[in-house]
């Protein structure tokens, strides 16, 4: 089982900047694609961004696409999501999960392997 623990949650203002860390066990980078996942009050999962193992690309949904960006340290057995711009519909709880972009729109816990407690980003002026 992988253990994922989430920070750098917090409130801020419209506009400003947050940057997320997942630390993982292991060499999880390594071996599996890795998600951030968010989950706002009252609605269901939204997949954010996967980074991939390799070559370590990158994809984005398009809520987030040109604000935010994934990324890894290996050395460090750290992912980041750095948010820029943000907005009140980004408040939320912040996951990060083992796997890649679910197949489907609707999303479910099961798309993905192992999660983290997460982190809480509140964005309101």
């Amino acid at each position: 089982q992988v253990q994922l623990v989430e920070s750098g949650g917090g409130s801020v203002q419209p506009g400003e900047s947050l940057r997320l860390s997942c630390v993982a066990s292991g060499s999880t980078f390594r071996r599996q694609p890795m998600s951030w996942v968010r989950q706002a009050p009252g609605k269901g999962l939204e997949w954010l961004s996967a980074i991939y193992t390799g070559n370590g690309s990158t994809n984005y949904a398009d809520s987030v696409k040109g604000r935010f960006t994934i990324s890894r340290d290996i050395a460090k057995n750290t992912l980041y999501l750095s948010m820029n711009d943000l907005k009140p519909e980004d408040t939320a709880m912040y996951y990060c999960a083992t796997g890649g972009q679910p197949p489907r729109s609707v999303i479910l816990p099961a798309d993905f392997g192992s999660w983290g407690q997460g982190t809480q980003v509140t964005v309101s002026s």
